[in-house]
């Protein structure tokens, strides 16, 4: 199990963290066609609840989209839903370890993300960045923000809330001990990320039945 800390810049701050840690068995133990199923099912209720979608009503007030308009940027989620389920574009059919938590983050609202725990080197330290840090992403080299919620093991930076994961730890195809932050906000609370920590494990099994799983609220 990772060990996780806290250090000083978040010691009097209320900002809480998830983390569901996963062995997912052999490929050829997954159920492929009953994750895809629940996908189309999940998208099809999507659907139908926002049959009347105004994006002011459902993501004015929400914590994570304010979180973001702070650092002027767009909630990610926010877009990944408009273009799923309002504009008809595939989800995706790549990596189900990752498509997981795209499913979580679209149905919940919640910001979630996809590591390989193997690489993870040692502890991993939360803190409250203050200064523009540099790392590499997956595309490009991404940078943390002063007051972003980010993480770093004793290799390096292996994500920022605003700018995503890092490259050296993102979770592959063939990734199969997989770490899923579940990331809160100053306004969110624990009851919120246990939900999405719940959804996420029902995902999970769907694909994997056999999966070894480990949730926590940090």
């Amino acid at each position: 199990m990772i060990e996780f800390k806290k250090d000083v810049s978040l010691q009097n701050q209320i900002f809480p963290f998830g983390a569901v840690e996963v062995k997912f068995a052999p490929e050829e133990n997954w159920n492929r066609a009953a994750f895809r199923q629940l996908v189309d099912s999940e998208i099809a209720s999507l659907k139908e609840k926002y049959a009347d979608y105004d994006r002011k009503a459902v993501w004015g007030e929400n914590t994570y989209y304010r979180f973001f308009k702070k650092f002027k940027k767009t909630y990610p989620v926010m877009l990944q839903f408009e273009s799923v389920v309002l504009k008809n574009r595939p989800f995706p059919d790549f990596n189900p370890i990752s498509e997981i938590a795209f499913l979580m983050e679209i149905t919940t609202f919640i910001l979630s993300g996809t590591h390989d725990a193997d690489c993870i080197d040692g502890d991993v330290t939360l803190y409250m960045a203050d200064s523009r840090e540099d790392f590499e992403g997956m595309r490009e080299t991404l940078h943390t923000y002063p007051n972003d919620f980010c993480a770093r093991d004793n290799s390096g930076i292996i994500f920022s809330l605003i700018a995503g994961t890092d490259a050296r730890t993102s979770a592959k195809p063939c990734s199969r001990n997989v770490l899923y932050p579940v990331f809160g906000t100053h306004d969110a609370t624990a009851e919120m990320l246990e939900m999405a920590m719940s959804t996420l494990v029902r995902y999970i099994k769907t694909l994997c039945p056999d999966a070894e799983i480990q949730c926590r609220t940090i």
